[in-house]
């Protein structure tokens, strides 16, 4: 019953999380789309206003005419909506779901001796350590490269090429990736909770006071804004990775990490000059022909291959149930030894008939992705991953 009530508890809050998720996105892509769609107003009462961009849309059978000021209005409405919760709320609910899933677990989904050898402790230390390093990396490349554009953009991607290095040699592949992505999460919370929300509240107040605006607190706000709308989908792809085994145990997992969220940029600048009504297909050719270079890169050896077949016959599934017995049945049993849950998946592998019936998802998850046994918990051989090939290669017709 607590295993149930626990995994009740985790669905809610990825649920939650998905839900934050759209609602800030959805936000920030919409102001995107609306900063870069402006006019310029020809109307001399709305430049008299100080009106410097305005747009008309038709949605939902209504027709809109959002307008921004150049810097504010000279008169501040009574009420201003702000968007900072979706921020805010993403963060939190993403690194509880993060603490849930993954630190409380360190062991299992976090730590692989045979990429760096350390106690649950010093895993959860190195992860928050890796999250507040990346803020300190980025606020120094905003301070020194924040004027110039193409510096900012080779400085953080340098930044990202080398946390996205040094997370895959020191975690779990599945675990690294989703640091990675943590840490531009918290780049973009930072942006929003340290920068533009306050910088927004000291234009209103400069307002309220009768006080000259300083637009400093616009172009910072913007700066952060501009960083966030391409931080988005490289933080996307790096939380859903973790589904996809074939990319975070490929042998250079972080160079593919550091390819997928490159395509991820490519894509989205085509839609930023797409808002502008500036059609640019290199950039979403370029992310396309990135991924399908990815694609072709880390595609599995073909199972002839993977089994390095001799002359000598196939062994039978007798003899690979005395494999699967010391290195799988831990986990995939009627009860478990290896974990305190439910076999994954509701697969059992007691029986040589279980087997049989499994076999292409032992092979596929044994031989071709190696992401089983977990974190190679049970510690199998390339040898016997080879044998489990050879055998499953010999039992097809």
């Amino acid at each position: 019953m607590e295993y149930y009530v626990h995994e009740w508890a985790l669905m809610l809050l990825r649920w939650l999380h998905v839900i934050t998720v759209i609602a800030w996105i959805g936000a920030s892509f919409y102001f995107v789309w609306l900063d870069n769609s402006l006019e310029k107003p020809s109307d001399p009462d709305l430049l008299q206003k100080g009106v410097d961009g305005e747009l008309w849309a038709v949605h939902g059978g209504g027709f809109y005419n959002p307008q921004k000021y150049r810097v504010a209005p000279k008169a501040l409405p009574t009420n201003l909506h702000w968007f900072y919760w979706e921020s805010y709320s993403t963060w939190l609910s993403g690194m509880a779901l993060f603490v849930g899933l993954y630190l409380l677990n360190a062991k299992t989904y976090m730590i692989d001796p045979q990429i760096y050898a350390m106690s649950e402790s010093t895993a959860i230390l190195f992860t928050f350590a890796f999250l507040v390093a990346g803020l300190v990396v980025y606020e120094a490349i905003c301070r020194f490269f924040g004027r110039n554009v193409w510096l900012s953009a080779v400085a953080l991607g340098i930044m990202v090429t080398l946390a996205s290095f040094a997370a895959c040699h020191v975690f779990q592949g599945r675990a690294a990736f989703l640091i990675v992505g943590a840490m531009l999460a918290t780049l973009m919370t930072a942006n929003v909770f340290f920068w533009i929300i306050p910088g927004q509240r000291k234009v209103i107040a400069s307002m309220r006071a009768g006080e000259k605006v300083n637009p400093i607190y616009g172009q910072r706000g913007k700066q952060r804004s501009v960083h966030n709308t391409y931080f988005t989908l490289p933080v996307l792809f790096a939380m859903l990775s973790n589904h996809y085994n074939m990319m975070y145990n490929h042998p250079m997992n972080w160079l593919v990490l550091v390819l997928m969220m490159t395509s991820g940029v490519l894509i989205r600048q085509f839609f930023l000059l797409k808002h502008k009504k500036k059609i640019n297909w290199y950039f979403p050719l370029s992310g396309v022909v990135n991924m399908l270079g990815v694609f072709f890169w880390i595609a599995p050896k073909s199972p002839q291959a993977q089994a390095q077949a001799q002359d000598s016959a196939p062994p039978s599934t007798a003899e690979i149930q005395v494999v699967i017995n010391s290195r799988c049945v831990g986990c995939h049993a009627t009860h478990p030894t290896l974990m305190d849950a439910p076999a994954p998946k509701g697969v059992i592998l007691e029986t040589a008939k279980e087997i049989d019936k499994h076999a292409n998802m032992i092979f596929i998850q044994v031989v071709q992705l190696k992401v089983m046994p977990l974190a190679n918990l049970t510690h199998i051989t390339d040898e016997e991953r080879a044998l489990i090939a050879k055998w499953y290669e010999g039992r097809k017709p």
